[in-house]
């Protein structure tokens, strides 16, 4: 009897299962079973970051099949999350509070899975980007909120200038035009001089 062989064609983790194959022949029939599991090595990372003013390290082994296995060098406060994504790889996050008093250099995590040989050691390292974001948004609104309070400050300091000088101008009179008066008499006295002129 030749051997079975089963083949699959560009595997993923959706060709993972069970798979019958039956067989008949004239004496008879038989059924063989596989078995048929993908495993896919995640990808690793490792930081520090700074939560409600705490520093906690935190492990992350994303996109693995089976789900990776996270283990600290230190023990305390521990938080391990474990999530499906949905191409039926797995992500899992492992996070540690780091006490006061520890040197966090001296803590590391250790990630296994069974695509390796050997486990993968990492010594989550600072990110300021991830630690301080927080902090830096924060300054950044209040820049943004402070200029526009200046701007807007400014724009009605230049209106109320202006009303104040309308105002003022408005309540002073009118100035006198100088009007070159002229005496009854001397026009009377015109008018003599013209009549004594014809005669």
């Amino acid at each position: 009897m030749a051997p079975l062989v089963l083949n699959i064609p560009n595997v993923s983790s959706e060709g993972a299962g069970v798979y019958t194959c039956k067989t008949y022949y004239n004496g008879g029939d038989e059924e063989f079973t596989f078995i048929v599991s993908v495993i896919v090595p995640p990808k690793v990372n490792a930081w520090r970051e700074l939560r409600d003013g705490k520093m906690v390290a935190v492990c992350e082994a994303e996109g693995g099949n089976p789900a990776a296995n996270i283990s600290w060098s230190f023990t305390g406060n521990l938080l391990t999350y474990k999530s499906e994504l949905s191409d039926g790889l797995f992500r899992v996050e492992s996070s540690l509070e780091v006490p006061e008093g520890v040197d966090p250099e001296n803590i590391s995590c250790v990630v296994s899975h069974p695509s390796w040989q050997e486990n993968r050691k990492l010594v989550p390292r600072l990110q300021t980007g991830k630690a301080y974001s927080p902090w830096i948004l924060l300054i950044l609104v209040m820049v943004v909120v402070l200029l526009g309070v200046l701007f807007f400050a400014q724009k009605k300091l230049i209106i109320w200038r202006r009303c104040q000088k309308s105002d003022s101008t408005s309540l002073t009179p009118p100035p006198r035009e100088d009007v070159e008066e002229v005496e009854p008499y001397a026009s009377y006295v015109q008018r003599v001089n013209s009549i004594y002129g014809r005669q």
